[in-house]
């Protein structure tokens, strides 16, 4: 019959080898790749109309500055 300190060593490597194992499989999954999400097409092209337009509207604010600066420095 196996003494209460052997069964103690058997329960502790037990609990030892499901903590390896839960590890590995934290670690498994920390570096798989996510799939990437279905890509929808039309929501692309608004999101680049919208970034034009913005990008528009920032080039005209920029030129606008500009010109006030250039006439602040005529005066």
């Amino acid at each position: 019959m196996l003494n209460a300190a052997v069964m103690a060593d058997i329960r502790a490597m037990e609990a030892i080898d499901r903590l390896e194992r839960a590890l590995a499989r934290v670690e498994a999954a920390a570096t798989r790749r996510p799939e990437p999400e279905a890509r929808n097409d039309n929501e692309l092209i608004e999101l680049r109309q919208v970034h034009q337009t913005l990008r528009s509207k920032v080039e005209g604010a920029i030129s606008q500055i500009d010109r006030m600066l250039d006439a602040g420095e005529r005066a």
